[in-house]
């Protein structure tokens, strides 16, 4: 199932930090990489994804965590939750991993 891509406003914020930022270009070419895959495919195995309980449990919906990068120190992490429209996906945070 192809999945449309939305933002929140803090995730459209931090994607935007990211691009401008020449010395994370790496990491942003990583970011929309994962982000392109997850609209086609949110179970590839490189995205790593699964649900982020502490956070689920905080806002009381259910909060998933993608992989943008791997094995590498502050590596970034994609959160999205499933939209209220089925096929949607709701991209609420892209931070490095704590």
């Amino acid at each position: 199932m192809k999945f449309n891509i939305i933002y929140s406003n803090k995730a459209r914020q931090q994607i935007g930090l990211l691009r401008v930022d020449k010395s994370l270009e790496k990491r942003y070419k990583s970011v929309i990489k994962t982000i392109a895959l997850m609209s086609v495919d949110l179970r590839h195995p490189s995205l790593n994804t699964h649900e982020f309980s502490s956070l689920s449990k905080r806002l009381g919906i259910k909060v998933f965590e993608s992989y943008a990068e791997n094995n590498t120190p502050g590596a970034y992490r994609v959160f999205w939750v499933y939209a209220e429209r089925q096929g949607d996906i709701e991209i609420i945070a892209i931070t490095p991993h704590p």
